[in-house]
């Protein structure tokens, strides 16, 4: 029986050394959620991967006492333990974590959703039409909170329903109905929940962020600095032109109404005494 204790304890070691190993070993290391994952598409998801990243899955304990082991050479990294989420994983890379996460979502599949499973994002029920003719499924629909009515000899729901909030489980009613609807909430693939990188956990929402509206965003902020810059006066090599451009045209302005002579503002104020001295002689019949 000792032999067989020292056995497992040994097999642990072992894990947890490798874990240690791999945490050493690749500066990136990102938390993946496994549940639902069928095996097949695991496999095939970690050979696809092969050249970029290591997946290693074991117990939820294992894998902290590791990252406990290594804390003090990677400064934050025990906190990517609260996005060891459902079936946990750890995902080891040298790959840009934003970039990893977009080939990740790539590579995922819709799927029909199934009772007790947990809804990775809110799962809506869209206004319009349905393929269904009038009968009890109105009351089925109503149970659900869902609001439907009769267009055209067709059930249609009147309104978007939010069904399921993100991280809730879906109920027998809710996943029978949604098939019967044609929506598939639930994705297959490696769900990458947080990533650490030089100190810091990138969550999903922020992996995930769509770069068309970054940029634009950070073309927006651009414009309105430099919108306040001028504003307020302040001098930088992105103002300076600009500036002296705009206190040159007001000093002008100024010149040309206090009449003051400067050799910008002469011939204007020479033109501007011309044309009042021929209105003065056109007024007096001279």
């Amino acid at each position: 029986m000792r032999e067989k204790d020292d056995n497992i304890a040994e097999w642990k070691s072992k894990v947890v050394a490798d874990y240690v190993k791999l945490l050493r070993e690749y500066p990136i290391v990102g938390a993946l959620n496994l549940e639902n994952l069928p095996t097949k598409q695991m496999q095939s998801m970690r050979a696809s991967l092969r050249e970029s990243a290591v997946i290693k899955m074991s117990k939820r304990r294992l894998m902290r006492i590791a990252i406990e082991q290594v804390k003090a050479e990677k400064p934050g990294i025990e906190k990517i333990e609260q996005y060891m989420l459902g079936m946990p994983a750890l995902l080891f890379t040298r790959e840009s974590p934003f970039a990893l996460y977009k080939t990740l979502q790539k590579k995922k599949s819709p799927a029909p959703a199934k009772a007790g499973q947990t809804a990775p994002k809110d799962i809506i029920i869209p206004k319009g039409p349905t393929p269904f003719a009038p009968g009890p499924i109105i009351g089925e629909l109503g149970q659900l909170k869902i609001k439907a009515g009769i267009e055209g000899g067709k059930v249609a729901i009147k309104e978007d329903c939010l069904l399921v909030k993100q991280g809730e489980k879906i109920s027998e009613k809710q996943a029978s109905m949604l098939t019967r609807l044609g929506i598939e909430p639930m994705e297959i693939g490696l769900d990458l929940v947080a990533a650490y990188e030089n100190g810091t956990i990138y969550t999903r929402e922020i992996l995930g962020v769509d770069e068309t509206i970054y940029i634009r965003n950070m073309q927006i902020a651009a414009q309105n600095s430099l919108a306040v810059a001028m504003h307020i006066g302040y001098a930088s090599r992105d103002t300076i032109r600009m500036l002296i451009s705009t206190a040159h045209k007001k000093a002008k302005s100024l010149a040309l109404g206090r009449e003051i002579l400067t050799s910008e503002t002469l011939g204007l104020l020479l033109s501007k005494a011309e044309a009042q001295m021929l209105g003065l002689r056109s007024t007096a019949g001279i």
